[in-house]
């Protein structure tokens, strides 16, 4: 769990400031950390269907294809 998730969980109950300072993570970096939650989650979701693509391919070549083959075959359809 991140400092800033933990801050996230308890901030009804604490003020955020004595949560930040305790923890010692900046105020700022939390307000950051929060407007930047949808831009995470769609960095997540973009990373899991590389992997995901990158499992087809590497699957598709029995197995045998190494990285510079499986970056070709990802250019190729577009990523």
């Amino acid at each position: 769990m991140s400092r800033f998730q933990f801050v996230d969980d308890h901030r009804n109950t604490f003020p955020v400031k004595w949560l930040c300072q305790i923890l010692e993570v900046s105020r700022s970096g939390f307000y950051r950390w929060r407007t930047s939650a949808a831009a995470r989650a769609e960095r997540a979701r973009a990373d899991q269907e590389l992997a995901e693509q990158i499992r087809v391919i590497h699957a598709d070549s029995d197995d045998t294809y190494g990285s510079p083959r499986v970056t070709a075959e990802l250019r190729d359809a577009g990523f």
